[in-house]
């Protein structure tokens, strides 16, 4: 009787989990770096205010930050301003599948460099 024992979570399972802690990770430092230089948050009305190169800089920040600013609002809307909970739920799969998919890219971008 020797039966063969199936791991409890595959490996494909632990990257994505991975890539999304990386994602969150990510998000959060671009969003306090640039606290840091500019001593406010980012958010995406920088996409609609100031000169137009100023706009195409901002585009590469909001596509890393976006699940930290996502949740930040997200939450500040929950305690503020009572939104409903499913409301809350979906803005919440929206951060977690743009920070996996953010976090696949830092990822791969990181595997790039050590391999070179």
């Amino acid at each position: 009787m020797s039966e063969t024992l199936l791991p409890a979570i595959s490996p494909d399972i632990i990257q994505s989990l991975y890539a999304v802690a990386v994602g969150f990770a990510v998000a959060g430092v671009c969003a306090s770096g640039y606290q840091l230089v500019r001593l406010h948050l980012p958010s995406f009305q920088m996409l609609e205010t100031g000169p137009m190169a100023a706009r195409f800089a901002a585009v590469p920040l909001l596509i890393f930050s976006a699940p930290f600013l996502i949740m930040r609002n997200t939450v500040r809307g929950r305690r503020f301003e009572r939104r409903r909970a499913e409301l809350v739920m979906v803005a919440t799969v929206i951060a977690g599948l743009w920070s996996l998919m953010s976090g696949t890219v830092v990822v791969m971008a990181l595997q790039a460099l050590v391999s070179v």
